[in-house]
């Protein structure tokens, strides 16, 4: 009973006991208990008293599990009996269940039997209430079945107000779905017009409002799943037709570069004009450009996200007012597909992409626009073209920079800038040293002037530039020599060297007015009257003042100094006087077929321009501004120039004429075996006469030379002086080299007196002076050396010449002793073989014997002058 009070079957507990007790006692549990004894049996009789301890242990714990298994559920009583079979007395255990259960079970039974008469009285009750129960039930069953009877109409009109919830909830859910669907889509609608107006940044916005915004409140439909998965299709087709228009675009700037730069460099030309002009009032050269720079400032500070698109995509169209001025370079361009682009791509998270991209086109693009034509260099069209192509270039790079935010940066610009400047320099010195006309080389100056100024206008450095103006204004000067050097030698290969006659004062006028003559002698003299110089004198100096101005106007609009300006004028002056004109004179001067007439008139040309040097310095300082005495000024060469090409026509004067006597002299023809003759009187050898007949005429010429002291000229006449004694010392020298020939071994007395009067007449042409200007008989001495020498030879005057020698008076002093020994041994030579046959003869035999007597003392004359 107990166990009953605790909840815990006892028939359960027994079962479940003696089920596990009969697997205790199975076969396969007899090993093991087997096991156990056999250790029991081992252990020796000493340890009873402590086996008595043990089964008291024993019991008191056998105790203890049956209390755990009494209090325990049967569920959780396994642990409990396993360590039952872990004990050696499992038996023993066994034993106190089986007491337990008889205790247990007599319990029970004392229990029932208490307990007996109280459970017949309930019987009894539970069967009147039976009865009870009876009626109650068709009571309910009646009432219930009225109730359903009223109900049925209530439940009718239930089930109507039900539908009628559902239907009105339906509704409502239906009106809540459509307010978020129907906003979806008329922007799904809204988004394909804007798709078909081509108006992609609205619509790339419109598309992220609809995927963030409108979608998510829709829910899932299939028609918000189809947009959904259409999203990022119109996204990419969003992007792809952006880029396809910025595409289009860059080949559209890329072929209308040259139409843009065009327009840029006629603005910045109008720019100047009107600088120039109008100081008080200057319109900027890109006033669009700043303009425009500052409405980007003040309204565009969010990231460079326009307010519209047509802020963006169009150009600022100015005011009405402002329709007097030249439209700007950048309202060629329509703009809008780059700011399209830049702001599709920001919106896409892809702006990093979309600048790479456009810088590397960009790039590309630069490369193509800075290699120029082949043949550029051939017209001023082609260098036009290619620099209006790179200032199309970069007009537009200057208005991204200035209306983009970071599209484009100063270094990327500037960078640009480096690389162009770099190509295009060198471009410039390959092609213009292809160039030869310096008018071609003018223009292109004022083009690459024109250039840089325009984009100076937009910012970029140009000092490069303009250092490279400099560098072919070396080459320009050089083209101008070469132009020129053509010129001056057609003057001289036209020119007459003649005087110039002049009929009448308009003539005189004419002359005066292009060359600087002051001669107040000639202006006394009435018309018609001749200038003195050719026509090369006044065409030589006009030609001189247009290389002036042609240097003038190369200096022009390259920044420099009026120092600068004059120097550098000076300079190539200088050259073209000392290089180009100086070997065109001496290249006139050493002509073939120059006669001394025109050698003349050289002289005379050269003068006078050596005068007009002077004027050349003023007329520099005068379109310079740089007064002629300034510190450091470099002074015109021409007087040296001049001078120097005078000097060349002298010499050339001096050789011609020295030539044609080598043409009379090698007409001579001396018999040297000549016999003397008796009492008659020689005539001079007819080559003789007609040299003297043309030195005559020539020195005629002589008398046109300047007569009239001039600054850095010889003395009046020097020249025709400095001719004559040259002639008549050639002359002499001729002679002497004549008697002298190593060829002519044997010379007679009859010779030596035929020789004797030819130089008698030349001291007669020399005595009736063929030039004026010499003092006494100076142009006599010419002949002194020749006249010692015949003298000495004719007059036998041995005596006088051996005795005087090395004295400063003597007669013969001359007469190198040398010389007389090689003349006189050839004199022996002839008495020698003249004496073959005469040799019998008493004054034959003297006379070789006075030679050989002379021979030996002028051998010893001569070892005595050597000691």
């Amino acid at each position: 009973m107990e166990l009953r009070s605790h909840g815990l079957p006892c028939e359960n507990i027994e079962r479940t006991l003696r089920f596990l007790l009969h697997d205790a006692r199975s076969p396969a549990s007899q090993p093991v208990r087997s096991v156990q004894f056999s250790s029991v049996q081992l252990s020796s009789a000493q340890s009873r008293a402590t086996c008595r301890m043990a089964s008291v242990e024993t019991a008191a714990e056998h105790e203890r599990i049956l209390r755990e298994i009494e209090s325990t559920d049967t569920n959780c009583i396994g642990p409990t009996l396993r360590s039952v079979y872990d004990g050696r007395e499992h038996g023993l255990f066994m034993e106190k269940l089986d007491v337990r259960i008889r205790n247990h079970d007599r319990e029970i039974e004392k229990m029932c039997n208490h307990h007996f008469q109280g459970f017949v009285d309930s019987i009894t009750e539970l069967l009147k209430v039976r009865g009870e129960a009876q009626k109650l039930k068709s009571q309910v069953t009646e009432t219930n079945r009225r109730l359903q009877d009223d109900g049925k109409e209530l439940m009718g009109s239930m089930e109507e107000l039900q539908l009628c919830r559902v239907q009105q909830r339906n509704i409502a859910t239906t009106i809540d779905k459509l307010t978020h669907c129907l906003p979806v889509l008329e922007m799904y609608s809204r988004l394909q017009e804007q798709m078909r107006a081509k108006r992609y940044y609205p619509a790339l916005r419109t598309l992220e409002q609809l995927e963030h915004t409108c979608l998510p409140r829709a829910g899932q439909y299939r028609f918000c799943s189809i947009m959904a998965e259409n999203i990022p299709k119109l996204r990419t087709q969003i992007r792809d037709t952006a880029m396809t228009q910025l595409r289009d675009f860059l080949e559209s700037i890329r072929k209308h570069s040259d139409k843009i730069g065009e327009t840029a460099i006629k603005q910045a030309q109008l720019q100047r004009s009107l600088d120039s002009s109008v100081s008080t009032q200057p319109r900027a050269l890109i006033g669009r450009r700043s303009r425009k720079e500052a409405a980007t400032t003040d309204g565009g500070g969010h990231g460079g996200s326009p307010v519209s698109e047509q802020d963006s995509g169009i150009l600022d169209v100015e005011d009405e007012e402002e329709d007097d001025e030249v439209p700007g370079a950048q309202d060629l361009v329509d703009f809008s597909p780059v700011y399209r682009c830049l702001h599709i791509y920001t919106v896409l998270g892809l702006r990093d992409v979309f600048e790479n991209y456009y810088r590397k086109q960009r790039r590309k693009q630069a490369r193509l626009v800075l290699q120029p034509h082949s043949n550029m260099h051939e017209t001023l069209e082609g260098y036009r073209q290619y620099f209006n192509q790179i200032v199309g270039f970069f007009v537009v790079e200057d208005h991204v920079l200035h209306t983009t935010q970071g599209l484009v940066n100063r270094a990327y610009v500037e960078e640009l800038w480096e690389l162009a400047l770099s190509k295009l320099i060198a471009a410039l010195r390959t092609h213009s040293s292809y160039c030869d006309n310096p008018d071609l080389v003018l223009d292109l100056k004022n083009l690459i002037v024109l250039f840089a100024d325009t984009l100076q206008g937009y910012g970029f450095p140009v000092s490069q530039l303009f250092d490279m103006l400099l560098e072919m204004r070396e080459q320009y000067g050089e083209i101008l020599l070469k132009k020129w050097n053509v010129t001056f030698r057609q003057v001289l290969d036209q020119d007459n060297f003649s005087p110039i006659p002049v009929s009448n004062e308009q003539e005189y006028k004419h002359y005066t007015s292009q060359f600087p003559l002051q001669d107040p002698e000639l202006d006394k003299i009435p018309f018609p009257k001749k200038l003195p110089f050719s026509e090369f004198v006044p065409k030589v100096y006009c030609q001189l003042k247009e290389f002036i101005y042609a240097c003038l106007k190369y200096s022009e609009d390259l920044h420099l100094s009026s120092t600068e300006v004059d120097d550098m004028i000076r300079k190539s002056t200088n050259v073209l006087l000392t290089r180009t004109l100086s070997h065109c004179l001496h290249y006139a001067i050493k002509k073939k077929n120059v006669g001394l007439a025109e050698l003349v008139q050289v002289i005379i040309n050269t003068t006078h321009l050596e005068q007009c040097c002077h004027f050349l310095e003023e007329f520099i300082s005068n379109i310079t501004n740089v007064p002629p005495d300034t510190a450091n000024a470099t002074k015109l060469y021409g007087t040296s120039t001049f001078k120097d090409a005078r000097h060349a026509a002298e010499e050339e004067i001096y050789t011609n004429l020295n030539a044609k006597i080598d043409q009379f002299l090698q007409l001579a023809d001396y018999d040297w075996m000549a016999a003397g003759q008796g009492g008659g009187t020689l005539e001079a050898s007819d080559y003789l006469v007609d040299l003297i007949a043309f030195l005559k005429s020539t020195f005629s010429v002589f008398t046109n030379l300047p007569g009239t002291p001039v600054e850095h000229a010889t003395l009046p006449g020097k020249v025709a002086q400095t001719a004559c004694m040259s002639a008549c010392k050639h002359i002499s020298t001729s002679l002497m080299q004549l008697l002298l020939d190593p060829e002519v071994r044997q010379i007679s007395v009859g010779a030596l007196h035929q020789l004797n009067t030819d130089v008698k007449e030349c001291e007669g042409f020399a005595r009736a002076g063929p030039v004026a200007g010499f003092q006494g008989d100076t142009l006599l001495l010419a002949f002194s050396d020749l006249r010692q020498l015949l003298e000495l030879f004719t007059q036998w005057d041995w005596t006088t010449y051996l005795a005087d020698y090395g004295k400063p008076t003597c007669k013969y002093l001359r007469v190198s002793p040398h010389t007389a020994l090689a003349l006189l041994e050839k004199m022996r030579e002839t008495s020698r073989k003249n004496n073959v046959f005469a040799q019998f003869r008493k004054t034959d035999r003297d006379r070789q014997k006075l030679i050989d007597t002379i021979i030996k003392q002028l051998r010893n004359l001569i070892a005595q002058h050597h000691a």
